[in-house]
């Protein structure tokens, strides 16, 4: 059996996922969800990858659903464990060599000031009352580029169960020398704020070669459309298996 392996992007973790967690799990899918030591400012991509290794051990058949920044942590995974597939959703797709805060400006994100709110919320973690963040660093919102369609009480949830994220893993660069060669697939969301579709469909194009897939929805499509979500990701592991 196929087992989904959650990774959760930054200032995240397994809450982030429960609801495309209940989602697979109530189809019969093995779900494994990842806690990233995020908060550890003595942990990079390196140790984030050593969590994942950690909490699949001994599982087979595996399909890595890699969320935001995951997407730096995912490839190092491939790299040590046998994986039939790869998804990255609506995530960050980095070069060899290039550290994650220098991805932005890399990438040419259209706008600076998404880019810097959403890096402050990260920093900042759940407190919405952290003096000097703008609105739209403030998870929940109005401005929010995180959860801006999710109901206003699991937006509010998803707000208080946001984690400090250190600055250690953006800072170093990506170790690996190329992509890992493993099948890979984009889902992109088509109303994300955080990382816009037009600007994804380029930065998929430049730097894995492909067409992303698209779905509704914005940044947490885990938590807004977890039943579209899932048939997505079943679909990918079917075809993934032939």
């Amino acid at each position: 059996m196929t087992t989904f392996v959650l990774i959760p992007g930054a200032a995240c973790d397994s809450w982030h996922w429960h609801l495309l967690e209940e989602e697979l799990r109530a189809r019969g899918r093995d779900v494994v969800s990842v806690d990233l030591p995020c908060e550890d400012e003595a942990a990079g991509l390196d140790e984030y990858a050593d969590a994942v290794v950690q909490a699949v051990a001994g599982r087979r058949r595996l399909t890595l659903v890699a969320h935001s920044f995951a997407g730096f942590t995912a490839p190092l995974v491939c790299a040590r464990v046998p994986v039939d597939l790869l998804v990255l959703l609506a995530a960050m797709v980095p070069l060899p060599g290039e550290a994650p805060k220098e991805w932005w400006r890399a990438t040419r994100h259209p706008d600076s000031r998404v880019g810097r709110a959403g890096r402050d919320a990260q920093r900042a973690g759940a407190d919405p009352a952290v003096e000097g963040l703008p609105e739209s660093a403030v998870p929940g919102s109005a401005a929010d580029p995180f959860f801006q369609d999710l109901p206003p009480g699991l937006a509010a949830e998803a707000a208080v169960r946001w984690r400090r994220q250190a600055e250690t893993p953006a800072a170093r660069p990506w170790p690996m020398e190329a992509w890992p060669p493993v099948a890979t697939r984009f889902l992109l969301c088509r109303q994300d704020r955080l990382f816009p579709a037009p600007f994804l469909r380029t930065v998929v194009a430049e730097r894995l070669g492909v067409s992303p897939d698209e779905m509704e929805g914005g940044h947490f499509p885990m938590l807004s459309r977890p039943a579209e979500l899932a048939d997505r990701l079943e679909g990918y592991s079917r075809s993934a298996a032939r």
